[in-house]
Order: C-alpha cells, then structure tokens, then sequence
C-alpha cells in the first residue's frame, strides 16, 4: 500500500516517503562547502551558538554523548574534548557525505580514539536504549521527516538523568527582527549559495526549511509529548536560534 500522507520541503508539498530522499540530495551536494557556508551565512555566528550548547551538556570526563545529524562534527570535537579519552562520542549521521566530512574533520584535528561514526536515521536510532549520558541534534532537526518520532528515539536511548539538547534555526522574537531575518534568508542566502557552492536550489530550501520548523513554544510541546521532562528553550541572537533542553527522568 502506498503511504497517503505528505509532508513539508520546504515550500513543496511532498510524499512522505520522498522527504528523506529529497534532504539526502540537498547534503550530498552542500557537503563540500558546508564549513565554509556556515561562516559565511552567519558570520561566524553559528560557532557561539554551538559554544553555548556545550557549555550546558554537563558532561563529566567518562561519559557517554550522542551527536544526531552531525554533519561535520563541530559539536562531537567539542563533546569529545568534554568527554576525555576515558569516554566516547558516536557521531552519526545519515548522509554518508555528510558523515565521510565529519569524520576527515575530527581525524585532522586529532581527534581519535573516543569518538565513533555511525550512520543512522535519526528516527530509527541502532542504539540499545539508557546508552549515553547526553544527546545533542544542531541543525538537523528540521529537516526530519518524523520529527515526534526523532525526539522519542532519542528520549529512548538516554540514560535516566540524561539530557537532550536540540539547536536549530527558530523564530526571531526582537522587535523588527523579522523582516530583516527574512529579507537575508530569501535573498542573500541563495545568492551565496550560487556564487560560493553553486547551488541556489539548495540553499533556498534550507531557508525555507527553517520557515517551516516549529517556532520555541510548539517544539517545547513536541518535546513535552515524547516523554521528555523540565523542558526549557535559550533564545540566541533575538530568537533566530534556540537551544532546547529535556531530561529523561
């Protein structure tokens, strides 16, 4: 039987079944220029936000971290790093690309023995459940298809006590910050990603991706409903970014 539902890409309506295949292309083409595309797009700003999101993992040397969507690996060096080398990272991700740019990052920067690289459906985590101290997913929430279904798995493989720590473009709360956010999202983003990675397409979609994720109060509820507990969200940069947290009890 064919599945009925559809869900957001972006603007587009697709099939269910089609989004992931759909995102995997987007990764698979931006994978070589991501770093670069990061810096440019935020101007740097996406290191301070996932600074902070590692300041509050309250990892202990000898812990258990899960990175979700990975990508490149910037918040698993830092988690490895809070880790020691007494404890271990799983980077994982489900684009192969994606994973293969991670994994060459972290090995340059030194970064061996404690960290593994999975990939893996963020929906379908192949982890035994009470496995890692603490889970973070930067960036990558928005462009699951299953959203509900992402947040349980990781709730599951959470050990009691663990925290899940989610960064991802939100909805800016400044007072006219709104229509500046939109203006650069709509033209300035696609135009870098012409000029810089020679695709527009795709970088149009992750702006539109972003318009289409839950803003702070319904992603806290999601949160809420798949079982997580003392859920809170930090408002970065006037809301363009929010960190939300949740514990498994």
């Amino acid at each position: 039987m064919t599945d009925p539902r559809s869900t957001d890409f972006g603007y587009e309506r697709v099939p269910w079944r089609d989004k992931a295949r759909r995102v995997r292309g987007v990764f698979d083409s931006v994978a070589r220029n991501y770093d670069l595309m990061n810096d440019l797009m935020s101007g740097g700003a996406h290191r301070l936000w996932k600074r902070f999101t590692l300041s509050i993992t309250g990892l202990r040397p000898g812990q258990r971290a899960l990175d979700v969507a990975g990508g490149t690996g910037d918040l698993a060096a830092g988690l490895a790093r809070q880790v020691g080398e007494r404890g271990l990272v799983v980077l994982s991700d489900i684009n192969s690309a994606m994973l293969r740019r991670g994994r060459d990052r972290l090995t340059d920067s030194g970064i061996l023995g404690n960290v593994q690289f999975v990939q893996a459906d963020a929906e379908r985590l192949p982890f035994a459940g009470d496995t890692f101290d603490c889970i973070t997913i930067g960036f990558g929430l928005r462009n699951v298809t299953d959203k509900p279904a992402a947040l349980a798995a990781m709730r599951r493989v959470l050990k009691p006590g663990g925290q899940l720590l989610v960064l991802e473009f939100s909805h800016p709360v400044a007072p006219g910050l709104g229509a500046l956010y939109d203006a650069y999202s709509f033209r300035v983003l696609p135009l870098l990603g012409r000029i810089v990675a020679r695709d527009e397409s795709s970088y149009r979609y992750l702006a539109e991706s972003i318009r289409m994720h839950p803003g702070q109060e319904a992603l806290l509820q999601m949160m809420q409903a798949a079982g997580l507990e003392g859920c809170r969200y930090h408002n970065l940069s006037g809301g363009i970014v929010a960190v939300h947290r949740g514990y498994k009890y």
